[in-house]
């Protein structure tokens, strides 16, 4: 059987991610660890060009990701990670992002193909220690939260940090509320 059967039989003649049924063709999976059906998706063109050109990306688009990253396909789960990750400053992305789980080896393959800018700067905290999404980092100070009518108290934990396009900045919750924080005020826990 060939591959294109095997990905219309698999998804139902419908796009992978989003179940659209118009325009669908073969897409290869970024990093894939092999070239069998298993590292091919059947995706709708909005889909492929919002994938090869993330400055285009249509973030309510995405909100498909919600059903199909429950999928037992790895490669299904694979594209979905990445594009959470991709919109990850969206709160819900974020949501669905925290709720998803991955093997190890799904979750190496989804890691594989994020796209690295080794000549940004990185983030560091108060300490120089380099932050990563998904750490856990402790306020060193209270910090007013403007707009939120609180103050995160020194000593606050704030688990899963997403990092942003700034190095001087991170994205966490605190008391439930998504909020920027400067990274020289946190320490990593």
């Amino acid at each position: 059987m060939s591959i294109e059967n095997t990905l219309q039989e698999r998804s139902g003649s419908k796009c992978e991610l989003c179940s659209s049924n118009e325009d669908l063709s073969i897409y290869v999976v970024p990093e894939s660890p092999d070239s069998s059906a298993e590292s091919h998706l059947l995706l709708c063109t909005t889909c492929v060009d919002q994938i090869d050109q993330p400055n285009n990306i249509n973030a309510n688009h995405w909100r498909c990701l919600n059903d199909s990253m429950w999928s037992q396909v790895p490669a299904v789960q694979v594209m979905a990670w990445r594009m959470l990750n991709q919109l990850s400053s969206e709160p819900w992305a974020q949501d669905l992002l925290d709720m998803m789980y991955l093997e190890e080896e799904v979750k190496e393959w989804a890691e594989a193909g994020l796209s690295n800018d080794d000549d940004s700067a990185p983030t560091l905290d108060s300490n120089g220690t380099r932050l990563e999404a998904g750490d856990t980092v402790t306020l060193i100070k209270d910090l007013d939260v403007k707009g939120a009518g609180f103050t995160a108290k020194r000593g606050t934990t704030v688990k899963n940090i997403s990092l942003t396009s700034n190095p001087e900045h991170i994205e966490g919750r605190v008391n439930g509320v998504r909020i920027v924080l400067v990274s020289k005020f946190l320490k990593k826990a």
